[in-house]
């Protein structure tokens, strides 16, 4: 029997070699001279590879290891198994044009000083001379691409040109000598998106409204299989969302009245809502009030003793344009292998220059003062930024856990994080009401992702949902619509997270501090729920 260790290590190398995106996000600085092929010929190479792999790992007994070793394998043989799917199945290089984006393996390189400018200038001449094939790549693989894929994709790419044009003469600056080599690819890079971009632009001129997004319930719940990595069955996501949405809405009824008074009423919510959604940022305004309650946050976790802070650089800022158009914020991490001390990304996206006055307003009204709190807790502290800074220090004998990095884990404990600071009394009762409205949202994102890909689910239907159960601005629903159709089974992940999560966090031992406990469930870097039980004894 092959010694799992060694075995492990060799099948990690190959993964990062055959996705040098994976291996930049992972910290992994090897390949990164280099953009993903998604050509034909070499993704058959990286699905023969996976197999190869699947079956070194059915070789092996994790019986005979130990808890460590034994969930290592287990979120190997996922990664593996998933890999596969997703190239074989899913296919989504075939028909999402944004799987095609070199922005963001440009932007690690401009953003991050992981490495002296030399270093980072050339990798990136290494990439910046890959788009012209990487594009006519995808220009010969994509067919059939969804009118709303399309739609993103201009936006995002012409970020990609505008992240070209912008940061690589700053970089530039701090290395002259390599002007000649970079300037070149720069060109041609530009020319190659130009190119890209009239023929996204012409595909939406032709009016061809392409494939129907929704993946259909067979495809999806394959999906969903593979990214919680749990045995819940899709029919039992969908019965538990619908329970805790009639349930936390009955608590926000309540806290509602306890704000606004009156009965506790649907319409004593709204006007609570309403109250609150009057103090809002804008445009100029929401980076400054993000950092500032960052800084809230912080002293309230310190003063609390909820868990250990750590002392690394998070950086907050406008989203990039490359990256808009599917979330309203994002936590951009270093990768778990990354040695350099560079910082954690907190962006966050003001609303979209396209968008009439009225629908800004809504968004800005979803996303006021108070719901700035409570999404500074769920993507910065304690949430992600603290969440993932711990788990980037977890250490084993393989490089499993580097790439095994669990949604449901991160996003569940992000939810968790907003549940137990507005507990506490972090913002008081408005950021309550606003944390009860997105555990209502969180629960609707499961149940639309469900119905939206599985069930036909109407963009009216949808949008009624979400305002009316969940009393969400239009502008918030609008986008939250798109992004049902734009991801799938992702959506799902903050509920059933959120639902492992809080129930391991509630099975804290007798005796141990709620710090040593949430300490302890960070210290494993960021697996699947059901392991981070195994490796807990719970």
């Amino acid at each position: 029997m092959p010694e799992f260790v060694p075995l492990a290590e060799s099948i990690v190398d190959a993964i990062l070699e055959s996705d040098p995106s994976l291996a930049s996000h992972a910290g992994d600085h090897r390949f990164d001279d280099r953009l993903p092929d998604l050509s034909p010929g070499a993704v058959a190479e990286r699905v023969t590879m996976l197999r190869d792999a699947a079956d070194a790992l059915s070789g092996t007994d994790p019986d005979d290891f130990d808890d460590q070793d034994k969930v290592d394998h287990a979120i190997l043989s996922a990664i593996v198994e998933r890999g596969m799917f997703e190239l074989g199945d899913i296919r989504e290089h075939e028909w999402n044009p944004l799987v095609h984006n070199p922005a963001p393996l440009l932007h690690t390189l401009l953003s991050r000083p992981f490495a002296p400018a030399e270093e980072r200038l050339t990798s990136l001449g290494g990439r910046l001379a890959a788009i012209p094939d990487a594009l006519a790549t995808a220009r010969a693989v994509l067919r059939d691409v969804p009118r709303l894929h399309t739609e993103v994709a201009v936006g995002q790419f012409a970020g990609a040109s505008a992240l070209i044009r912008e940061q690589v003469p700053g970089l530039l600056a701090e290395a002259p000598g390599l002007r000649p080599a970079i300037e070149p690819a720069a060109a041609t890079a530009l020319a190659a998106l130009a190119e890209f971009d009239g023929w996204l632009r012409q595909r939406l001129e032709g009016g061809d409204p392409g494939r129907d997004p929704r993946l259909g319930r067979p495809l999806w719940e394959a999906r969903l299989w593979h990214t919680l990595d749990t045995e819940l069955p899709a029919a039992e996501v969908l019965t538990r969302a619908e329970r805790t949405v009639a349930e936390v809405g009955e608590q926000l009824r309540e806290a509602a009245a306890e704000l606004a008074g009156g009965p506790a009423t649907d319409e004593t919510v709204r006007r609570a809502l309403d109250a609150l959604a009057a103090q809002h940022p804008d445009d100029a305004t929401i980076v400054g009030l993000a950092k500032h309650t960052m800084g809230e946050a912080t002293e309230f976790v310190r003063e609390h003793a909820l868990l250990t802070l750590i002392d690394d650089p998070c950086v907050i800022e406008e989203m990039p344009e490359f990256a808009r158009g599917v979330a309203v914020a994002y936590c951009d991490p270093p990768g778990p292998l990354e040695k350099a001390p560079v910082p954690t990304f907190y962006c966050i996206a003001p609303a979209p220059a396209d968008w009439p006055r009225e629908r800004v307003e809504s968004f800005y009204r979803e996303y006021n003062d108070h719901m700035l709190r409570n999404l500074t807790v769920h993507e910065a502290m304690p949430g992600h930024f603290l969440q993932l800074a711990h788990s980037r220090r977890f250490r084993a004998e393989t490089r499993v856990r580097a790439l095994g990095f669990s949604g449901p884990f991160v996003e569940g404990w992000a939810v968790y994080a907003e549940e137990l600071m507005a507990g506490l009394g972090f913002g008081g009762l408005p950021v309550r009401l606003q944390q009860l409205k997105m555990q209502l949202r969180m629960s609707l994102n499961a149940i639309l992702d469900q119905l939206v890909h599985c069930e036909g689910l109407s963009e009216h239907e949808a949008m009624a949902l979400m305002r009316d159960r969940g009393f969400q601005e239009e502008g918030e629903a609008a986008g939250k619509w798109k992004r049902a159709l734009l991801t799938s089974t992702q959506l799902s992940t903050y509920f059933v997270g959120y639902t492992e999560v809080s129930a391991i966090a509630a099975a804290r031992p007798f005796g141990a501090t709620p710090k040593a406990w949430h300490d302890a469930m960070l210290a494993h870097g960021s697996p699947p729920p059901r392991h981070l039980r195994t490796l807990l004894g719970v």
